[in-house]
């Protein structure tokens, strides 16, 4: 047991952490260039606020969040998610003094008990963007804008943008009892989950992934056909912005997410096979129910990085590989130690990869060693090379050797660079 993870939880390592490190590093650059700044918020919270941000009703809540006390006797609970945390340091830290909107990004870990399956861990990590201080459908254009470009710039092709509107606090209640005067009447049909759901929060049932209550939901009323004047115009509005700037969408009326604190739009990125890349949408009330003295809309997202890594196997896609190892500096000799390190000082100083030898092999082995480790070129300095000042550079693609100055070795590895 000691030397195995935890079920639900991986290392990240090789290949895959590469792959993670590109990733991240796309999307923090397109958040920056959408000016957005990021921000850390603690890996834990007091539980009340999820369960206020989140919703009581959620399976998040109920089933799935890593609560505890501490030692304090304090109610403490693992993020499950990274909206609540943002909105409560956007409040904590009076940000909404500043200038609106405030866009925020963050990535962070988070943690669900829930059982383990391809792209969805019980320690997950989340790309996510909280977009605070507008009403304007353009919130949401923005944030649709940035997922479609870093789906693009990572070569997926197979996501498809679904939409829909939940509605605002006023025509939900007219649609919840449109809904549960419906689920009331197939109440037999439905899982036990469900059941309860329909009491508490009967839309969180078009959410159900049971087959019996899926056949049940198809024939229940839609949140867009009970649309106030306000909320209809919004997603109107929306629509046609997405339509004018050329990026496609189906209207999907089975999205309503699983958070209670959405509003208004709702939207996925999903694949052919039904399987979501990322999620998110308005919600205009999480604002005032964690603070009640404030009442400022938002919008946002998240996107897990194991969901992204699932899709790219999905379609094949490969990522841009790993730089390459430049120079392998092999050492003949305890007296040429200095010498040859202060050389692999110097060029990785200048932004070479290098290597060297740390395990007093012998010049044969360090050769072979090279190899596997995939170095472009190698060089073996001992007291000769030293004192005539001259090295012989291999090139293990080629095999042909390039003699050159003990220090102008940068010169050779920029002239290869080019």
């Amino acid at each position: 047991m000691i030397t195995k993870a935890p079920r639900g939880v991986q290392d990240w390592y090789g290949k895959m952490m590469h792959q993670r490190t590109i990733i991240e590093k796309k999307a923090r650059k397109l958040a920056e260039e959408y000016h957005m700044k990021e921000i850390i918020t603690p890996v834990f919270e007091h539980t009340v606020l999820f369960q206020r941000g989140v919703g009581e009703t959620t399976d998040v809540v109920q089933k799935e969040m890593y609560t505890f006390e501490d030692k304090s006797n304090r109610s403490i609970t693992l993020k499950p998610e990274g909206t609540a945390g943002a909105i409560r340091a956007y409040l904590e830290h009076n940000m909404y003094a500043d200038p609106a909107p405030t866009k925020l990004f963050y990535v962070t870990p988070a943690f669900r008990y829930e059982k383990p399956q391809s792209g969805r861990l019980r320690q997950h990590h989340q790309f996510g963007v909280e977009f605070i201080g507008s009403e304007s459908p353009l919130a949401e254009v923005e944030l649709i804008t940035l997922i479609t470009s870093l789906i693009r710039e990572l070569g997926l092709k197979d996501a498809v943008l679904h939409i829909n509107s939940i509605g605002c606090k006023n025509c939900r209640k007219t649609y919840n009892e449109a809904l549960l005067s419906y689920l009331k009447e197939h109440e037999d049909g439905l899982c036990e989950t469900c059941r309860e759901r329909m009491q508490k929060n009967p839309l969180r049932v078009i959410d159900c992934k049971v087959e019996g209550c899926k056949e049940i939901v198809k024939n229940a009323p839609r949140t867009i056909e009970y649309l106030d004047e306000e909320c209809r115009e919004h997603f109107e509005e929306l629509k046609s912005l997405l339509e004018e700037l050329g990026i496609p969408y189906e209207v999907d009326t089975g999205i309503v997410r699983g958070l209670d604190y959405y509003t208004k739009t709702v939207f996925e990125f999903v694949n052919s096979e039904g399987f979501t890349l990322c999620g998110g949408g308005r919600y205009d009330g999480l604002v005032h129910e964690i603070d009640e003295k404030q009442d400022i809309p938002s919008v946002g997202f998240g996107m897990g990085i194991e969901r992204i890594l699932y899709f790219l196997e999905k379609e094949g896609v490969e990522l841009e590989p790993e730089k390459p190892l430049e120079l392998y500096v092999g050492i003949l000799g305890k007296e040429a130690r200095a010498k040859a390190y202060q050389i692999v000082y110097e060029l990785r100083r200048k932004g070479h990869i290098v290597e060297t030898d740390y395990m007093d092999r012998s010049v044969k082995a360090q050769m072979k060693y090279a190899n596997k480790i995939g170095a472009k070129k190698t060089v073996i300095i001992g007291s000769d090379e030293i004192t005539k000042g001259v090295v012989r550079v291999k090139d293990m693609e080629t095999g042909e050797q390039t003699e050159c100055g003990l220090h102008q070795m940068e010169d050779l590895l920029d002239h290869t660079k080019r």
